[in-house]
């Protein structure tokens, strides 16, 4: 039997909801309403929610999707206007299960993600060698230096034959780096032996990632 707290009946009214019952997530019919209500379960605190303290009931899966290209959609339309996008995205979580969800103190809903659910938009790199930092900019925001809490990783994209970065922003989500930003990025790439081997890598706050083997890139660039 689903748990109470999963039924639209199960919020209480609110001043500023003009004491109408509030719905759940699961039951929201459009932006507006889960903008309200992720608006009131975050409110209380200042930055982003403590999502990851949160252990609220599984409430079943919501209809919305976040594209490859970093667009939301709900009910099938694109959510137009960023401040709500930038609002959901903060009580985004991704369980071990491997699953994304929104999750609010009490409740969660799964969503569908095609690939990472942001977008690493805009670089700047700062400093040289050891020293050097690199700092992202996410299509919602966020701004995550990488180095030993935001690793960058770099995957063989099958159907072009080229790699795909991306770079840990908060908990398990990552963002993809954006194909400008990538070719940006790689600028920086320099041959540092890694394990005995040499690789074709980049540093950031002391840490280095390899990107490919240094060979691979020669050939690839024959």
């Amino acid at each position: 039997m689903a748990d109470k707290r999963c039924n639209s009946d199960y919020f209480v009214t609110m001043a500023d909801h003009n004491n109408s019952t509030e719905d759940s997530l699961a039951a929201a019919k459009d932006p507006a309403g889960l903008t309200a209500l992720i608006s009131r379960a975050t409110r209380a605190g200042k930055g982003l929610p403590p999502v990851d303290k949160w252990n609220p009931d599984f409430c079943g899966d919501l209809d919305m999707e976040i594209k490859a290209d970093g667009t939301w959609f709900y009910l099938g339309t694109p959510i137009g206007r960023m401040p709500l996008v930038q609002l959901f995205s903060t009580v985004l979580r991704k369980d071990a299960d491997g699953k994304t969800y929104l999750v609010t103190p009490v409740e969660k809903v799964g969503i569908r993600v095609v690939d990472a659910p942001f977008l690493a938009v805009e670089m700047n790199v700062s400093g040289e060698g050891d020293a050097q930092v690199i700092t992202f900019r996410t299509n919602v925001g966020d701004v995550v230096e990488a180095g030993p809490a935001n690793p960058l990783r770099f995957i063989d994209e099958d159907e072009t034959g080229g790699l795909k970065p991306y770079v840990m922003v908060r908990g398990r989500l990552e963002a993809l780096v954006a194909r400008p930003v990538m070719y940006e990025l790689v600028e920086h790439g320099e041959e540092i032996e890694v394990a005995g081997k040499t690789m074709f890598a980049v540093r950031s706050k002391g840490v280095t990632f390899p990107i490919m083997p240094a060979d691979r890139l020669e050939r690839l660039s024959a």
